[in-house]
């Protein structure tokens, strides 16, 4: 088991360190920082190291050194252990860190499952020295460990890194574009490419720009930006800022959303003055004001992205000079791996299908309601779960363009659904898992599970064995004015479709509005097709083993009533059962137990009436907290929050008759809130 121990981060803590049974010579992985910043290292001489660092006069500014070891520490577990912690405290925002991102490549080594499985324990021992705050599900799932420049590269990607790097200090003028499908880690590469080169000292003088065409995705890449030492959030542009500037190296994400001179509306007079300005021919792309304005230009680019017909071509970027092509091959994102990024395409494009989608949890449903509950179920386990579709529905609930706006856009039988309330950061707000995404909103980003609703305006023909498109159920104005060819129109529309497919990591589960055309899905998507192919590769589903272990591996916890309710609840009088818990949900340290949720005041918060929460009893707690509040004997649970210095319980429902509560100075925190259980 990993060890913590603390040293003051000056001349008398490294006399004291010296003294350390292993401190000069043994693995380690340290934490040096102070309140506000940090740096994370490895070394196997952790006395010489720090007084190394020491020297430096930024770690100078630091205050505290903790060493991490273990006796079965050895150099491979300890760079792993390294690259972990740089991932995790960047992202969990409490520290900024001093590190570069160089040097974090992905490797293999004996019993390597094993060390992952303690870091859990070492991010324990963290929080309670209140070096690390969030737990480590929130982060993963975070859009600032997602996009974070501090990332372990696949060997694809850190040749690319390193080529990049010495043609840019070369001065090398070239454009690169780097071909990848979904989930080979554009973005992620992107953003690694922006920190290494700006703090590289053979390039940290260039004037770089990262263009994300997209809005929602840039107020989220700005956001990371904002976060990261050396980068700020004014380097995340959109090509009309290209245009009024000169640059040393653009890099665009998602470049096949970069806009041509088509379906623009208001746009147009901007768009043909920026042309003119840059003495470009009226049909000039961003593009071409990219080429114009920079040194060198990385485009990260897959031609079977484009949804829009603004959207630049792939005979565009066909007709670039002087062009290095790279393909990034990993697949980052979806578990299952190519193969269920292949399934899709062929399905899609009704080629042959016989390999399968391997262990993708990939479902098919009859019924919208079964299909909406399941992906809200698995919001509350894992987070980040959404519900996408198509736009063929219009968006009537939009208060911005309806002066008497609907309830309901998205009507199936007795399912009614509404559109995104938000264009801007869409998948990470508050109401999102109770409302319906499209593509505009979705481009770009991770989920654990994607529900996707196939809606009428794609269909297939059983006699010619065909998907054909109906136009007049597609709504997206944008996205079909001036399309006059069919075939044009359907390959943007089953563009969107991959996209959306392709979203998430663990799983999709889809409802095809067209009865033929779910029923052609039907021929590929039915689980026992799925069985089969896994028993005949000799391989137990995650989520059979996962049932396997929660048998095995649990321990009981006390259901001690329900919320809001009267009286002291943790007596054993209020004892009602007992339910058996995955121990990897139990926390050292901590009592817990369990409430049965009642009412509506958290609904919006992932807690519906009946839910059972898992509790872990603690007296104390930090805003954005949903807590178990005790107030004047009556239990209630609420989300905690200070306002000007004062506690302050709020509601998160869509009832207005919940209110605020101001807590009394005898009232007080029994418990937090660590996750909503299934029952």
């Amino acid at each position: 088991m990993s060890n913590i121990t603390t040293f003051q981060f000056n001349t008398e803590g490294f006399d004291k360190l010296k003294k350390h049974q292993r401190g000069l010579d043994w693995p380690f992985v340290y934490i040096i920082e102070n309140n506000k910043e940090a740096y994370i290292g490895e070394t196997i001489n952790v006395f010489n190291r720090s007084k190394q660092h020491y020297k430096n006069p930024e770690r100078k500014e630091l205050k505290n050194i903790h060493i991490i070891t273990d006796e079965t520490y050895n150099k491979s577990a300890t760079l792993d252990i390294e690259s972990s912690l740089i991932q995790y405290m960047a992202a969990d925002g409490v520290k900024i860190l001093q590190n570069s991102n160089k040097g974090l490549v992905n490797h293999s080594y004996y019993d390597r499952e094993e060390y992952k499985k303690e870091f859990s324990g070492i991010w324990d021992k963290l929080k309670s020295k209140k070096i690390t705050k969030r737990e480590l599900l929130d982060i993963k799932n975070s859009d600032l460990f997602k996009y974070s420049p501090y990332k372990s590269l696949t060997e694809d990607q850190n040749d690319f890194v390193e080529k990049i790097f010495t043609d840019i200090k070369n001065e090398k003028s070239k454009t690169y574009i780097i071909n990848g499908q979904p989930g080979t880690g554009k973005t992620v590469l992107a953003t690694y490419l922006v920190k290494y080169l700006k703090e590289h000292k053979d390039t940290k003088h260039l004037k770089i720009a990262l263009v994300i065409p997209m809005k929602p995705l840039r107020k989220t890449l700005k956001n990371v930006f904002r976060n990261i030492k050396g980068l700020n959030a004014n380097m995340v542009i959109i090509a009309n800022d290209v245009a009024r500037s000169d640059y040393d190296l653009v890099i665009v994400d998602e470049a096949h959303r970069l806009k041509r001179r088509k379906n623009l509306g208001a746009a147009f007079r901007a768009f043909d003055n920026i042309n003119k300005m840059l003495g470009l021919n009226s049909n000039a792309t961003h593009l071409d004001w990219i080429i114009k304005k920079s040194k060198h230009q990385i485009f990260f680019y897959d031609k079977n992205q484009n949804v829009m017909p603004t959207d630049v071509g792939p005979e565009q970027f066909d007709k670039l000079e002087n062009v290095v092509k790279y393909n990034l091959t990993t697949q980052l994102r979806v578990q299952a791996g190519d193969k269920y990024i292949k399934f899709i395409e062929n399905l899609l494009n009704v080629r042959d299908n016989d390999e399968g989608f391997g262990l993708h949890d990939f479902k098919l449903y009859d019924d919208l309601n079964e299909m909406v509950s399941d992906i809200k179920r698995k919001e509350k386990n894992l987070g980040l779960c959404r519900v996408v579709a198509g736009y063929a529905w219009p968006w009537l609930s939009n208060s911005d363009r309806n002066d008497n706006p609907a309830e309901y856009d998205i009507e199936i039988g007795d399912c009614k659904l509404k559109w995104n309330s938000t264009a801007i950061d869409w998948v990470n707000s508050f109401n999102a898992i109770n409302e319906v995404g499209c593509i505009h909103t979705t481009q770009g980003y991770d989920l654990n599970y994607v529900g996707v609703i196939i809606g009428p305006e794609l269909k297939y023909d059983s006699n010619t064995k065909k998907i054909y498109i109906d136009r007049n159920k597609y709504y997206d104005r944008n996205g079909r004015a001036g399309v006059t060819n069919d075939e044009e129109l359907k390959r943007y529309i089953i563009n969107i479709y991959k996209t959306l497919l392709t979203r998430g990591i663990k799983g999709a589960y889809v409802y095809v509005v067209d009865d033929n055309l779910r029923d052609y899905f039907k021929k590929f998507i039915l689980n026992e097709k799925v069985v089969e192919q896994e028993e005949k590769e000799g391989i137990l589903k995650p989520s059979f083993v996962d049932q396997i272990i929660n048998i095995v591996d649990t321990i009981m916890i006390p259901l001690v009533g329900s919320a809001p309710c009267g009286g002291p609840i943790l007596g054993e009088e209020n004892k009602e059962d007992e339910v058996a818990v995955d121990k990897s949900k139990i926390k050292s340290g901590f009592n817990y137990f369990i409430l049965r949720a009642e009412g509506d005041s958290m609904n919006l918060a992932g807690i519906l009436d009946g839910d059972l929460v898992l509790c872990r009893q603690q007296l104390k707690a930090d805003s954005g907290d949903r807590v178990i509040a005790l107030l004047d004997d009556n239990v209630t649970i609420k989300m905690y929050d200070k306002k000007d210095g004062k506690r302050i319980l709020l509601p998160k429902s869509n009832n207005p008759i919940h209110k605020p509560i101001i807590p009394n100075e005898g009232d007080s925190v029994l418990g937090i809130i660590q996750e909503v259980l299934k029952e």
